[in-house]
């Protein structure tokens, strides 16, 4: 079987001013990873960086590239790509390390959190984008599967890679475009070493239905149309109305 090793680092602190342009502290999150599968021996690492929850940019380690969340503040930030993979090295070195010391003992698995929603709302007939995201699972080792009406689905799937959080565990999304057409059923199965069984969150497209209140906006404004309606011909029928009570007193007096 397949057993994946891996070793993570943190880094909390405060900074003011930029990138934020704010007068109060905000918290800045650098944390890093690297792991290795055996006995395939495959290799991946990461370093996220956040403020506030929020993820500025991340470098993997596979690609050496870094990847800007928040391209904005890429002018504002000075940021050193080749001495974070020299710190991903430092993991991997640490890696090897405590792999000759350990005694092997499996740490707990973490379950993951599953939520599956579109990335703009549905007009049907209209491209979209569904998206699952896992979130709070460790080890990183994760298999998301997508699925249509029953049927495996692959052509166009996007994932990211395994973000860390700071709490330890990870994080992690995958992209499905998609044409959503009424009764269609997607499902996002997850699978991972925290579960008994595979994870199942499914998404109908459904076509939009009126809410009762906007039935009930409706009904007022037709309500409304009627009322002006009757203001302006009301007038009108009483003139015309006035108009022949006129003419036959006039026909009765010859």
């Amino acid at each position: 079987s397949e057993i994946t090793l891996y070793v993570l680092m943190r880094a909390l602190g405060p900074t003011k001013g930029r990138p934020c342009q704010t007068q109060d502290s905000q918290l800045l999150v650098a944390c890093g990873f690297f792991q290795e599968s055996f006995p395939s021996k495959e290799e991946s690492g990461l370093f996220l960086q956040d403020i506030n929850g929020e993820e500025t940019l991340h470098v993997d380690w596979n690609t050496k590239q870094q990847i800007w969340r928040l391209p904005e503040i890429k002018q504002a930030i000075h940021f050193d790509v080749q001495g974070v993979l020299g710190t991903i090295a430092v993991l991997k070195n640490n890696l090897a390390i405590l792999m000759k010391r350990s005694n092997w003992t499996q740490s707990q698995n973490v379950a993951p959190i599953v939520k599956l929603y579109l990335k703009t709302p549905l007009e049907m007939g209209d491209p979209n984008v569904l998206i699952c995201f896992a979130d709070r699972f460790s080890p990183p080792v994760l298999k998301i599967t997508w699925l249509k009406n029953g049927q495996l689905v692959s052509q166009g799937v996007e994932e990211t890679a395994y973000f860390p959080s700071v709490d330890n565990t990870f994080r992690k999304f995958s992209y499905l475009p998609l044409v959503p057409e009424d009764g269609d059923i997607y499902t996002c199965q997850v699978e991972h070493w925290g579960l008994d069984q595979p994870l199942q969150e499914t998404w109908t497209a459904k076509a939009p239905t009126l809410l009762p209140e906007t039935l009930e906006n409706m009904v007022c404004a037709l309500g409304l149309a009627v009322a002006i309606l009757g203001i302006i011909t009301g007038p009108i029928i009483f003139i015309k109305a006035r108009r022949m009570r006129s003419d036959n007193r006039g026909r009765g007096a010859l």
